[in-house]
C-alpha cells in the first residue's frame, strides 16, 4: 500500500519519534540512520535530507522529547493554586515511574553529550530551562509569602540536582531504591529548602 504523503513538518516529527523510539531500544552510541529508517520503511536517505548527520538527529530526536517534558512541566507550574502545591507536583512527577523511559533518554543524553557538543549544548539549554521554571514559581511563593527564599535559583539547582541523582539511580538500578522512598526524600528537601514543614507541603 502506498504510503500517505506527509508535509515536511509531519515527516520531521514522524523521523524524530521513530529516532527516540530507537534510542531508547538501542541507546545513543549504538543507534543508526538506517534503524530509524527501517523502522518507518523510508530510505536512509530520507532521514539524510532532514537531518544532515546522526548527531543532529540524535541532538533533534532529544530535544523533540524533553522539550514535551519541559511542556507538560509548564502546564504544572501554571494551575491556579499555591507555589507550594505546584512545587509539590513537579517533584511527584520528576520522579521516574515503571520503564522511566524519559528518564533512560536523559541519561543517555547526559553521557553521549560529554563527547558530542551539539547534543551537549541542546541538553544544556532544555536543563536551564527546567530551573528557569522551577525558579519562577519558588520566586512567586515567595514573594506571596507562603515561604521565604533569597535565591530562588539556587534552590532550583539544588533541588534538581538531587532529583537528578535519586533518578539515575533508581532507574540504573532497580530494587534498592523505591519511588516512595525517592519521593519522601524529594519532598523533604524541598519543605526544608522552603523553609516549612513537611507536613504543610503534604496536606
Amino acid at each position: 500500500m502506498a504510503r500517505v504523503r506527509l508535509s515536511v513538518a509531519e515527516r520531521r516529527e514522524e523521523l524524530l519519534r521513530a529516532a527516540v523510539e530507537q534510542i531508547e531500544v538501542r541507546g545513543v552510541s549504538a543507534v543508526r540512520i538506517a534503524d530509524v529508517a527501517a523502522v518507518l520503511g523510508v530510505s536512509n536517505a530520507l532521514v539524510l535530507y532532514h537531518f544532515s548527520s546522526k548527531e543532529k538527529l540524535v541532538a533533534a530526536a532529544f530535544a523533540y522529547a524533553a522539550e514535551a517534558d519541559l511542556a507538560h512541566l509548564r502546564k504544572l507550574m501554571s494551575r491556579r493554586t499555591s507555589a507550594v502545591r505546584r512545587l509539590r507536583a513537579a517533584v511527584r512527577w520528576y520522579a521516574p515511574t515503571g520503564q522511566a523511559k524519559g528518564w533512560r533518554l536523559w541519561i543517555e543524553g547526559w553521557a553521549s553529550s560529554l563527547r558530542d557538543p551539539v547534543l551537549r549544548e541542546v541538553a544544556a539549554d532544555l536543563d536551564q530551562q527546567w530551573k528557569a521554571e522551577l525558579a519562577e514559581v519558588i520566586d512567586e511563593g515567595a514573594a506571596a509569602g507562603e515561604f521565604r527564599c533569597d535565591d530562588p535559583m539556587s534552590v532550583a539547582w539544588r533541588l534538581t540536582a538531587l532529583l537528578d541523582g535519586l533518578a539515575v539511580q533508581m532507574t540504573s538500578y532497580a530494587g534498592p531504591l523505591s519511588r516512595a522512598t525517592m519521593l519522601r526524600w524529594a519532598e523533604q528537601a524541598l519543605a526544608r529548602e522552603l523553609g516549612i514543614d513537611h507536613k504543610v507541603l503534604t496536606a
